[in-house]
């Protein structure tokens, strides 16, 4: 399978050997797919061509713009399934689990539809007219990660449609074929040059964050990348937004059901294979039910299946590729020195990148892998005697993306909860998200908002009217 590049309303690429890229199936660590090596001409090209398209999409109709947006939403909605496996074959994720994230980006698609970005009246007298308007940017960069690699691509596309502005997407290298698939489907009814997408080596990211042309990079991954996009933005004073790393903390209260919260955790722990920003990723549990707790949560990961996730039955799929691969084996390697690991590990019976589910406890802060952001099937389970010390070591973290509050007494819960430095925090509950829910990280996790109206207006510019009479 060849799929190519989208650039001024027309496929791009060519399929030779020294211009495309390998796409690997995680599950078999074979070639299913290639795509097309991008270059700085066709990052330039897909520039041109969304700066050339945004005054007509901009003058478009707000009504008209929605009505593309939701005709996207019918894209996905109706070849859910043959996209669901290209997904799974590029990403690794059960089939469950790939369905899911198409039913998700066809809600998210259809919410955005109903968005618009207003302004408000100021003053409005015999002496003047004061009014805000928002007015779309330009040219938007899109960067996109590999563990959601249709949702996140539209969680960029869709509010940058909405807004009236053009958008340059770049997957990643190793989850593209999707995307562009579904891009090459809408490229019926998305106006030329509105949407262009560009697949690289991971080489062509300065190009876009540095272009003069782009008015704004909105970029989802590391914190490290998120740095040098930041730098690198500076030079032309772009708009960023960044969502980037999390190690979220749960705090567990003495006065759960151990049973049905562990349960819960275990959900919001290994959705994807770990492999979420917003999962749990270090579970501190008062020393009372610690040991209950830990028992519960490694019945639950011995229960779970891990195989390809176009196998029936499939509930862990393998780690993403090859990269990330190696480097949760380096942090489990270090968490059977610093702590005690009860199931999970590696395995080595079959080809592909698969980990059983890992429970670790008996570790502590200042553990690689307590500190550092695993985004891989391990969970570390801290024990803690004191509530108000808990908190603080939530906290010392650099990052601030998520965190969750587990206990029966949900007052004395919430008032933990609002202590937490987080842009997001649920209490008895983790990962509920949604497109009318604004998502913003703090500290090293991000910049900005993402969902919501408070997302769209990161796509605009306010601009206000002052009228004398």
């Amino acid at each position: 399978m060849f799929q190519k590049m989208l650039i001024d309303g027309k496929l791009v690429g060519k399929d030779s050997k020294k211009k495309r890229i390998k796409v690997i199936n995680p599950s078999t660590e074979k070639t299913f797919a290639f795509v097309p090596k991008g270059t700085k001409k066709h990052i330039n090209q897909a520039v041109a061509a969304a700066k050339k398209a945004f005054p007509a999409w901009a003058a478009t109709s707000q009504k008209k713009r929605q009505d593309i947006v939701n005709k996207m939403a019918d894209v996905v909605a109706d070849n859910a399934e043959m996209l669901a496996r290209l997904m799974v074959k590029e990403q690794g994720k059960p089939m469950p689990e790939a369905m899911g994230e198409m039913a998700w980006t066809e809600g998210y698609l259809r919410h955005y539809a109903t968005l618009s970005a207003k302004g408000r009246m100021i003053q409005n007298d015999d002496d003047f007219k004061i009014e805000t308007r928002r007015v779309p940017l330009g040219v938007v960069a899109g960067i996109c990660p590999w563990n959601f690699p249709v949702l996140v691509p539209f969680w960029k596309i869709g509010p940058a449609l909405v807004a009236g502005n053009t958008i340059v997407v770049k997957p990643a290298p190793s989850t593209p074929v999707t995307i562009l698939k579904i891009l090459e489907l809408c490229n019926k009814f998305v106006p030329a040059g509105v949407i262009n997408a560009v697949t690289d080596e991971n080489d062509l990211g300065p190009l876009l964050t540095d272009h003069p042309d782009v008015a704004k990079v909105s970029f989802t991954g590391s914190s490290e990348t998120g740095k040098k996009i930041m730098a690198a933005a500076a030079g032309t004073v772009k708009r960023v937004t960044l969502e980037l790393g999390g190690n979220d903390p749960a705090i567990v209260m003495p006065d759960v059901d151990v049973k049905a919260t562990a349960a819960q955790i275990y959900g919001g722990a290994f959705l994807n294979a770990g492999q979420v920003c917003l999962a749990i990723k270090r579970l501190y549990v008062h020393e009372k039910i610690y040991d209950e707790m830990c028992d519960e949560l490694v019945k639950l990961a011995k229960g779970a299946i891990v195989g390809d996730g176009l196998q029936q039955g499939s509930t862990i799929g393998p780690i993403a590729n090859a990269e990330q691969f190696k480097k949760v084996k380096a942090l489990l390697k270090r968490a059977k020195k610093d702590g005690k690991v009860l199931t999970g590990g590696v395995v080595k019976s079959k080809k592909g990148y698969f980990i059983k589910p890992v429970i670790v406890r008996d570790v502590k802060d200042g553990d690689d892998i307590v500190d550092k952001e695993q985004f891989g099937p391990i969970l570390p389970v801290i024990k803690f005697k004191d509530i108000a010390k808990v908190g603080k070591a939530a906290n010392a973290s650099d990052y601030g993306l998520g965190a969750s509050v587990w206990g029966k007494d949900v007052k004395k819960a919430t008032r933990v909860a609002e202590k937490l430095q987080s842009g997001s925090v649920w209490v008895n509950q983790a990962l509920n998200i949604g497109p009318h829910i604004p998502m913003a990280g703090c500290k090293a996790s991000g910049l900005g908002v993402e969902q919501s109206t408070e997302g769209l207006e990161e796509y605009t510019q306010i601009q206000v009217l002052n009228i004398a009479r």
